[in-house]
């Protein structure tokens, strides 16, 4: 089995749930591309992992002090492809 199939992997629900933010925040960093989804169901649905957590945690403490955009070049970085 692979490392991504033994993870423990959660819906959004529960990623709002834990975070503590909304649904629309969450829709936003995606669409941003701070977070990411780990897999999707057979259906669709995004699914999320404990790196998740941890990302938005990091990101939370950043948006006392800077922006979304800041944010993206500091955790992404200027070309969109560095993690």
């Amino acid at each position: 089995m692979a490392e991504a199939d033994r993870r423990k992997l959660y819906k959004i629900g529960e990623l709002i749930e834990r975070s503590g933010l909304s649904r629309q925040t969450l829709h936003n960093y995606t669409m941003l591309g701070l977070i990411e989804s780990a897999r999707r169901t057979p259906t669709g649905h995004r699914l999320y992992d404990e790196a998740t957590f941890e990302r938005l945690d990091r990101i939370k403490e950043l948006r006392a002090t800077k922006t979304l955009l800041e944010i993206k070049e500091l955790l992404v970085g200027k070309r969109g492809g560095e993690r």
